[in-house]
């Protein structure tokens, strides 16, 4: 399958350039997958009607453990450098252009079920704008605390050191390191709170919509991310050839 990442030099014996090497790994095989439960979603939704519960149930089920497994992957990456989750080789420019958080915008998720599910009862569309409300109070605190990040960090220097850090150079010096390690810990944090922002988000409409609208809901979400990737890399190959 092509890819939008930069090449990388294997064999450098850097432990966490064996760590990202290992998720780029993961991810190429997890959007392999990520195609087959598109085709599986699109074949569902076309005939949801003659389906039985049980069986949309466990479709829902299955797509829904495939991201958890990137959230774990993610996790674990995100624990051995977390500057490499903020600014991923492995998406294409157009990818990471939608990134809030070192992931999608809890908010997105709205904005798919408005366009793909357009049976929802009163009942669902009043829990849909509480949650909406919800999400939008813990994005305001996340973005602000990200702001105080930024200026605590506003300094060049220091910058640089996170963008060197985030490549996987060196970074030698004690003093350099300590405040790596402090930036680190600290974006790591923020990281895991966006995570549980975003899958709570999507496991809560799962829980509000029904079996039928969530493969709808579900199929419109990953047709979504595929359609962005694939974009980006028909981008970058065009600038490439020229």
């Amino acid at each position: 399958m092509p890819n939008g990442s930069r090449t990388r030099t294997a064999g450098s014996g850097d432990p966490n350039d064996a760590a990202a090497d290992s998720f780029y790994q993961f991810f190429e095989g997890w959007l392999v997958r990520q195609e087959h439960f598109l085709d599986e979603l699109i074949s569902v939704e076309q005939h949801c009607h003659e389906s039985r519960e049980e069986d949309l149930k466990d479709l829902i089920n299955r797509v829904l453990f495939h991201y958890e497994q990137y959230y774990e992957e993610k996790s674990r990456i995100a624990q051995r450098n977390i500057f490499l989750v903020f600014s991923p080789y492995w998406f294409t420019p157009l990818e990471s252009s939608f990134l809030w958080i070192a992931g999608f915008k809890p908010a997105l998720a709205f904005r798919v079920i408005n366009e793909s599910v357009n049976d929802l009862s009163g009942e669902q569309s009043q829990r849909i704008s509480r949650l909406i409300e919800e999400t939008k109070v813990s994005e305001r605190m996340m973005n602000d605390e990200l702001a105080r990040i930024h200026e605590s960090i506003a300094s060049p220097p220091l910058l640089d050191l996170a963008r060197r850090k985030g490549r996987m150079d060196d970074v030698n010096e004690a003093g350099d390191q300590s405040a790596i390690e402090t930036l680190g810990s600290t974006l790591e944090s923020l990281v895991a709170r966006a995570d549980l922002l975003r899958t709570d988000t999507v496991s809560k409409l799962v829980e509000i919509l029904n079996p039928v609208q969530n493969v709808k809901f579900l199929t419109a979400v990953t047709q979504l991310y595929l359609r962005i990737r694939n974009l980006g890399q028909r981008h970058g190959q065009s600038r490439r050839s020229k």
